[in-house]
C-alpha cells in the first residue's frame, strides 16, 4: 500500500497511510462546498481544489 503525504492547514505534513478510505470519506461526507475535515489532530479546508488533489493521489495510485 503507497502514502501519501499532504499539508494541513497549519502546514505541517499529513501521512495518508490508506489513501482509498481518505478519499471515500471525503466524497462521501465532504463532497460539495467547503467544510473542516479532522483527521488525527490534522485539520484541512475541504473546497474542490483539496477534492482534486485528493482525487489525483487516489486515481495515481490505484
Amino acid at each position: 500500500m503507497s502514502v501519501c503525504k499532504i499539508k494541513d492547514i497549519n502546514g505541517n505534513d499529513y501521512i495518508i497511510k490508506d489513501i482509498s478510505s481518505f478519499y471515500q470519506h471525503i466524497f462521501e461526507y465532504h463532497s460539495t462546498g467547503t467544510s473542516l475535515h479532522e483527521e488525527n489532530g490534522h485539520y484541512f479546508t475541504v473546497n474542490d481544489e483539496f477534492r482534486s488533489l485528493i482525487y489525483k493521489l487516489y486515481k495515481d495510485i490505484n
